[in-house]
């Protein structure tokens, strides 16, 4: 292609399109899109010494670019997109696996990467910038891809990322407290998210969650909408039980009940593999989803489990009052001696949502340990100050050094009992004022392990 976002990528010939994102104005890179070969550009301000073109909206201006340009190299793709909060990736990685497991070539685009065949790429953001995605769908479409599921988030919603893209299906999870330091506001959250729904293919179905209370922003009566939950439902889940190693539930569709049984364990998982399992019986109405369902695997970094002794630890990326709750809760199921939770909150993100994450974790663990995750340029002392500073439990202990309170955590193990690692998952760096340093969970457990 021959347009670039980002300076970086330029060569000789190309024109730069200044996109303002999160943390940067485009328009500061056109000079050095310039230097490395950029012979013209698209902005919304200023005078530059090569072809200008000034448009009101460089977003909208790429969307229309691409849209017109290379839309016809991906318009055969059957695209699934799922926005919410709670459940994207594992939802989206499970119907990613389950259409390959059953022979239907696939592509996954979210939080944790890009997965194609087999090989997983880093993304940037869970949803990439429209130019980005085009060139990943551009690729799905040389390798034979069928179908591309991805997270849509409610940023890339609002920004424009995927304006001009249509959808086979459109999946809505849950609205839980995140990113309100952007969008300010639950309505203003839940209307970023809605705008998915208005790019649905006349064909398409509409998935949603009807157990949760912003449903009706998702509800769109042009849509063929198919409703799932625990109550009344298109797709009602029945007679859900766990143990330590399997979920068992059953859906109600009609007239027609089919029991399933999963490795995925808790609540909120047997939601993600509903909305899956109705993804798939679209799809392939005529298959017996039983033996697939039975063989899908979380997704890295979601509720990955490791054996201590007698003990369970586990490592999930839940970084939101609802996600720490959902696994918590999950988790109490399996009737632990203890549950100890080490947990923290982002810098430079929602505030209102720390001292919130702090009294879930308190309320269903036995005890907590504060420290960092991602402090970013904020200090972690401030973080976890806004985090315990209106506790009514004292069950907690604050200790900044992640690797350290992981470490304590581990030491309270005795016998049946359960240590939660939150907030990283999949993550494998702890990004501390600008730099981005080496930190997986899940290796600092098994290292730790193996030392004792």
């Amino acid at each position: 292609m021959n347009v670039k976002i980002d300076s970086r990528k330029v060569v000789l010939g190309d024109t730069f399109i200044a996109l303002n994102t999160l943390n940067h104005d485009g328009h500061d890179y056109v000079n050095d899109a310039i230097l490395r070969g950029a012979t013209s550009v698209v902005v919304e301000k200023g005078l530059y010494s090569v072809d200008t073109l000034v448009v009101n909206d460089t977003r909208a201006y790429l969307a229309n670019y691409m849209k017109e340009h290379y839309y016809d190299q991906i318009k055969d793709l059957k695209l699934i997109g799922m926005t919410g909060t709670n459940g994207k990736t594992t939802t989206c990685y499970l119907i990613y696996e389950a259409l390959n497991l059953l022979g239907v070539k696939t592509a996954y685009i979210g939080t944790i990467g890009f997965y194609l065949d087999d090989e997983v790429r880093p993304l940037s953001n869970t949803t990439p910038e429209c130019l980005d995605l085009y060139e990943l769908l551009i690729e799905c479409v040389q390798a034979g891809c069928v179908y591309v599921v991805m997270e849509v988030s409610s940023h890339a919603l609002d920004m424009g990322r995927v304006d001009g893209l249509m959808y086979d299906y459109v999946i809505f999870s849950n609205l839980t407290e995140d990113h309100l330091d952007y969008h300010s506001n639950f309505r203003n959250y839940a209307l970023a998210k809605q705008k998915l729904f208005y790019k649905l293919k006349p064909s398409g179905k509409a998935i949603i969650n009807v157990d949760d209370d912003y449903k009706q922003y998702f509800l769109i009566d042009e849509n063929d909408n198919v409703t799932y939950g625990f109550g009344s439902a298109d797709y009602q889940i029945l007679n859900d039980s766990m143990d330590s190693f399997h979920s068992i539930f059953s859906l109600k569709n009609g007239n027609n009940i089919i029991d399933y049984e999963s490795k995925l364990l808790g609540k909120h998982n047997i939601y993600n593999l509903t909305c899956a399992i109705i993804v798939l019986t679209f799809i392939m109405p005529d298959i017996d989803l039983r033996p697939v369902v039975f063989k899908l695997k979380a997704p890295k970094g979601r509720m990955d489990t490791i054996s201590y002794g007698d003990n369970l630890i586990v490592i999930d990326y839940a970084h939101t009052p609802d996600a720490v709750s959902n696994i918590l809760l999950a988790v109490y199921e399996l009737h632990p001696s203890h549950i100890y939770t080490v947990v923290g909150c982002g810098g430079e993100r929602d505030r209102h949502k720390r001292p919130i994450m702090a009294s879930v974790a308190c309320q269903y663990s036995d005890e907590c340990i504060f420290t960092s995750d991602n402090p970013r340029t904020e200090d972690p002392e401030h973080i976890l100050s806004d985090m315990v500073q209106s506790l009514d439990k004292q069950n907690y202990e604050i200790e900044v050094n992640r690797e350290k309170a992981i470490y304590m955590g581990i030491q309270k193990l005795v016998k049946n009992d359960i240590l939660l690692v939150l907030g990283k998952g999949h993550e494998n760096y702890q990004v501390i004022q600008d730099i981005r340093y080496p930190f997986d969970d899940k290796v600092v457990v098994e290292n730790i392990i193996s030392s004792n």
